[in-house]
């Protein structure tokens, strides 16, 4: 019998040796079974596809008996009954304003800002205040297939913290402005902090710092081209506001006889630097532009991020963006920021508006089809971002930021096209889990790098104190 035993177990060693010898190489993580949305030039799909990652890079994407007669590996994950697809890029927001979320709507947006917005920040911006604001903002992110975003606020070094911890990949976007704010007074410490920021974390895999000045119309022009300088001599990405609304057209046409973007062209702006390498330049919303300054958009190399659900909910206008792809403008998708401007981080829904609203802008059911707008949302919002090598789709080399979507719900099912259904029908809540350079950060619609408590709990308790700030404020003006 004991002879019997060990022939079993040196026939099972064999076999296993023999397998492992078949595939040929090990990988850290193979994922397959579903259907794989590469979203790479050619839009490859895979059904059933697989997906083999070591050291947080791809190391083969393809049909599923090939990649996994390819590759053993240490970790398995069946992606059965789910699209599998790249991780979402969302090119605009300001993640730690979740705090202020529901603060104040149904406003235009100067009032929003000055009577709501710009009050509050005042009394609560604080290096604590952003940690928690992007740590909730990472959890709805993370929970909703975002893995990488763009980020435009105060003490970003402490948004970077949260970034950090919740294993997320962004561009960090330092507020350049000329009036005081929470960490900063003038642009000499503006300029300071700045270089602190990028020091700590210039060089960091997932976090990019960037130079972020706030708008044409809140910046004089020494303080848009100090920042331009400044990221320039340290060869970091510009995000800025441009052309949101009608009223920023026609005081920009009032004070220096020039449209937002034409004016940034004729100072300088968008100049290269001395070395010639064009760094990302990324221009949020772009609603009130002309067929001159998206010329000079592609002139310059510029990147265009469109945030349809803010522009509605603001009532800022209707971006052309039907015109941005047909001239072949490179454009991602942003939610904006969720404290009035849109509410919510989903980038599903911002697909799902971009689409739709270009329809109606144009009277033509034809223009950005479905899978155009996963594109801006994954694979053109990383190139608008700088990112383009590293992320945006689902190719061999690129970093593992993958995303897995559940498929049999009532409101998905019965599908014919991964697109429309992605574009049209899916919700955040499909999302089941999340890998950013490999490592999970969702398991079965759990967050495993954030407490979930904790991070709720500390918004909560952030909103009583800002509630309380602003009635103290209310009684001293009053008096």
């Amino acid at each position: 019998m004991r002879r019997l035993e060990l022939a079993v177990a040196l026939v099972v060693a064999l076999a296993c040796g023999a397998v492992s010898a078949a595939r040929g190489e090990t990988a850290d993580l193979v994922i397959s079974g579903g259907i794989v949305v590469t979203v790479d030039a050619k839009f490859s799909v895979f059904s059933p596809g697989a997906i083999a990652v070591k050291d947080g890079r791809i190391l083969a994407v393809g049909p599923a008996a090939e990649v996994s007669a390819r590759y053993s590996a240490r970790n398995r994950y069946d992606a059965t009954g789910k699209l599998v697809i790249p991780g979402l890029v969302n090119t605009h927001t300001h993640a730690a304003m979740t705090l202020l979320r529901g603060l104040a709507d149904d406003l235009p947006l100067d009032r929003w800002l000055t009577e709501h917005i710009f009050p509050a920040e005042a009394k609560n911006v604080s290096p604590g205040f952003v940690y928690d604001g992007t740590l909730l903002a990472a959890l709805e992110m993370i929970e909703g297939g975002t893995t990488t975003f763009a980020d435009m606020y105060y003490f970003e070094s402490d948004a970077a913290r949260a970034v950090d911890k919740a294993g997320l990949r962004a561009v960090l976007g330092e507020t350049f402005i000329d009036f005081p704010v929470p960490d900063h007074k003038d642009l000499a410490e503006t300029l300071a902090f700045m270089k602190s920021f990028a020091k700590r974390w210039k060089g960091n895999s997932r976090i990019i710092p960037a130079v972020a000045p706030h708008a044409p119309y809140t910046c004089s022009k020494e303080t848009l081209t100090a920042a331009r300088d400044f990221a320039q001599s340290e060869r970091l990405p510009i995000l800025i506001h441009v052309a949101e609304t009608r009223k920023e057209l026609s005081d920009a046409h009032e004070k220096w006889r020039k449209t937002p973007v034409s004016y940034l062209a004729s100072i300088g702006f968008f100049d290269k630097p001395p070395s010639g390498e064009r760094l990302p330049i990324v221009l949020a919303h772009g609603v009130w532009m002309d067929p001159s300054d998206r010329a000079l958009i592609g002139q310059y190399g510029l990147s265009l991020s469109h945030n349809p659900e803010s522009n509605m909910k603001l009532s800022s206008g209707i971006a052309d963006v039907a015109a941005w792809e047909k001239e072949g403008l490179l454009w991602g998708l942003g939610t904006d920021g969720p404290a009035g401007s849109n509410n919510d981080l989903s980038m599903f829904e911002a697909m799902d508006f971009a689409g739709k609203l270009a329809k109606v802008k144009t009277e033509d059911p034809t223009v950005l089809p479905a899978r155009e707008l996963l594109a801006a949302a994954t694979r053109e919002g990383a190139r608008a971002l700088g990112l383009g090598a590293k992320t945006g789709s689902l190719e061999a080399g690129k970093q593992a930021d993958i995303v897995a979507v559940y498929t049999q719900t009532a409101h998905e099912e019965p599908f014919e096209d991964v697109y429309s259904t992605l574009v049209y029908s899916t919700k955040t809540a499909d999302v089941t889990d999340v890998w950013v350079d490999g490592k999970r950060l969702l398991a079965n619609r759990r967050c495993v790098t954030l407490d979930e408590k904790s991070v709720l709990d500390a918004a909560v308790k952030w909103r009583k104190k800002v509630h309380a700030s602003l009635a103290v404020a209310a009684k001293r003006t009053k008096k």
